[in-house]
């Protein structure tokens, strides 16, 4: 059985420090093309079930495990030290991915007694990120849904949702579906260093038009928001989804669970050494003191003046713009088991 903190150490995470290092030198230059590695695993089941009080889907999809985006506050980075690998550089380069997830996800809705209920996809990583042009098993999984009338959601911060566009437009006629898609901040510079090698804010924008327009329900999480970095961008990015036509915005504060927290802090030095005492100090005082809240329903809602001050804000320019809060009643009842082993479906 994996171990969490196989690997001696795991405080500092040297590959990630040196290559930030890296990029700090040779800063005006050409951006450092990082080699990245795909293994293919064959799992048992592809559907995780969970049991958290204070989240709204029972049941998940994680088509790869490793995120090529390389967002520093990313809340999954620590999921590869299951693994003896670096939840720095090792979580963005060394992937994994599960070619057999459709096959294996038909399999497990053939079952006999299973209950359907919505299947949710980017909870953990990316199901869009760059690897899935090539792989496509994100595709795959929405056909499945799509053939045996499964409800599913979708959660990226990838244009790349609109190679599925035919797929989530369909899905979306009979009520099957809805798209979040995560827009940190506005300011492609920023973006950049907050995440590497996601889609530009503008084009992510323009997604949740697109989707908006082909009749999907769309979501617009302003998430993470980093206290005295992005939060400075929550009203605009809320008016402009209002604008392209998007019914509903939430947001997510900054969450640095176990290794998360010291890259946080080196990545803070590096791009931000002037105000990250700053950055810190409020993240601590919206978590109880800690750099971290792990405990049901409060790891989702921080607390004190801070977190009253970003949800009032927050609050207004949702009024301002029109927004409500996401509504997606998603169908359950139109699920019909799919044909395997070459049996046809009884009607």
């Amino acid at each position: 059985m994996p171990q969490r903190f196989g690997l001696a150490e795991r405080e500092v995470d040297g590959d990630w420090r040196d290559y930030m290092e890296l990029l700090a030198n040779e800063e005006g230059g050409p951006p450092v093309k990082l080699r990245t590695t795909v293994t293919e695993e064959r799992p048992r089941t592809i559907l995780t079930f969970n049991t958290s009080p204070d989240i709204g889907f029972d049941r998940s999809v994680n088509a790869y495990r490793g995120c090529e985006h390389g967002c520093i506050y990313c809340f999954a980075r620590p999921t590869h030290a299951y693994h003896d690998l670096s939840p720095g550089l090792d979580f963005e380069t060394r992937l994994f991915a599960k070619p057999n997830a459709a096959a294996l996800l038909r399999a497990t809705l053939a079952k006999r007694g299973y209950k359907p209920r919505a299947i949710a996809m980017g909870t953990n990583t990316d199901p869009y990120q760059p690897i899935e042009r090539r792989y496509r098993i994100t595709r795959s999984v929405l056909e499945v849904c799509l053939e045996t009338r499964h409800p599913v959601t979708i959660t990226t911060k990838s244009d790349r949702v609109l190679d599925d566009l035919d797929l989530l437009a369909e899905l979306a006629k009979l009520g099957l579906t809805a798209v979040a898609i995560s827009v940190t901040t506005l300011d492609p510079r920023l973006s950049g260093k907050l995440e590497p090698r996601a889609a530009a804010p503008a084009k992510r924008l323009a997604a949740l038009g697109k989707l908006a327009a082909a009749g999907v329900p769309t979501h617009c999480s302003v998430a993470p928001v980093i206290p005295a970095i992005t939060d400075e961008f929550m009203e605009e990015i809320v008016a402009k989804a209002a604008a392209l036509g998007v019914p509903s915005a939430g947001w997510i504060p900054l969450r640095l669970p176990h290794e998360v927290a010291p890259l946080f802090r080196e990545w803070l030095s590096l791009h931000f050494p002037e105000r990250g005492d700053k950055v810190m100090s409020i993240v601590r005082s919206i978590r109880g003191g800690r750099d971290n809240d792990p405990d049901f329903f409060t790891r989702m809602k921080p607390s004190g003046v801070w977190a009253d001050l970003f949800r009032a804000r927050f609050r207004l320019a949702c009024k301002r713009a029109g927004l409500g809060k996401p509504k997606f009643d998603l169908d359950c009842t139109q699920f019909r088991p799919p044909e395997v082993g070459g049996q046809l479906r009884l009607l």
